[in-house]
């Protein structure tokens, strides 16, 4: 799953079809990439691997923000508390995601990961004022029960990994919630630069101490990681300078059965047919809030599209 993607906004007048090929080659490289960490976390701490993971990804954030513009410049923000908060926010996410990944499963961990768009509804209520009618919030209600039937008796262990999944959507869908509220005042590159220099120093302060030597196959799986990382961010920003990001959504759900995929084939592990129905329920609930949020901008485009109090 993309833990670090910037939002940027595809400008939707090229093409799409290539826009959404891109997404896909970078979901699965995403998957991959989960795959190698699940690997790497069983023998060395989920400190170090995030530590390592994000001396690729900051650093790469840092070269695409001086392609565009001076560090200097670009650490110049309207919202800097804001900005500070979002570089905190992915930090704890990836540091979470690392410790779940450690014992829950891929498959079911991609299905818990599902309810950050439920997550983001919700919390973009107080922090952004957004308004959320029925429908959305009957979707976010049946999200959260595909989550319990997952988690049912007989299902998933619920054990600390479970905990750690859940508080990294939490601390995801935070973070994408204060990028849209950054998103209105500052640059692709400011948000960029304040990520990737607040990760990189974080976990590195951190990670140094939970430091463990690395014979040559950690080394080539940590390789591994680090070229997914890029590559598949790299692919995710060409794929939204084709489309824009509201069509290239559902398509992020490909992650499931990937996930599922993998999980068999690496780690020999199948999901229950209950917990993937209660994923299939997750991913459904998160398909209805995209479709109505895409809804919801048009009629504020056009607010005599369909009558009003329908949302």
């Amino acid at each position: 799953m993309s833990k670090t993607a910037p939002e940027q906004a595809g400008n939707g007048t090229d093409n799409v079809p290539r826009g959404i090929m891109l997404l896909i080659c970078a979901v699965l490289i995403f998957g991959v990439q989960d795959a190698v960490a699940k690997i790497l976390v069983q023998t060395w701490s989920p400190m170090q691997i995030s530590m390592m993971r994000y001396w690729a990804f900051g650093l790469f954030s840092l070269l695409l923000v001086m392609r565009q513009a001076p560090l200097r410049q670009a650490f110049k923000s309207s919202l800097p508390k804001w900005q500070i908060a979002r570089g905190l926010l992915l930090v704890a996410d990836i540091w979470c995601f690392a410790m779940a990944i450690r014992t829950v499963p891929l498959a079911e961990l991609q299905s818990i990961a599902m309810i950050y768009p439920l997550l983001v509804t919700l919390i973009a209520i107080p922090v952004l004022g957004e308004r959320v009618g029925v429908f959305r919030i009957t979707a976010i209600i049946v999200g959260f029960v595909g989550v319990l039937v997952i988690l049912r008796p007989g299902g998933l262990v619920i054990d600390e990994g479970v905990y750690f999944a859940g508080a990294a959507m939490v601390f995801y869908g935070s973070y994408i919630v204060c990028t849209r509220k950054v998103a209105q005042v500052d640059s692709t590159a400011t948000s960029m630069v304040y990520v990737g220099v607040i990760g990189l120093v974080l976990t590195s302060v951190v990670g140094v101490f939970f430091w463990q030597p690395m014979g040559w196959d950690g080394v080539l799986l940590v390789a591994v990681v680090m070229a997914t990382t890029v590559s598949a961010h790299t692919l995710m920003m060409m794929a939204l300078r084709h489309a824009p990001a509201s069509v290239l959504q559902p398509f992020n759900y490909l992650a499931l059965p990937w996930a599922i995929v993998l999980s068999i084939v690496v780690f020999g592990h199948m999901i229950d047919f209950i917990s993937f129905i209660g994923a299939t329920i997750i991913a459904g609930a998160g398909l209805v809030i995209w479709a109505r949020e895409r809804r919801w901008k048009v009629l504020v485009t056009d607010p005599e599209a369909t009558p009003a109090g329908k949302e």
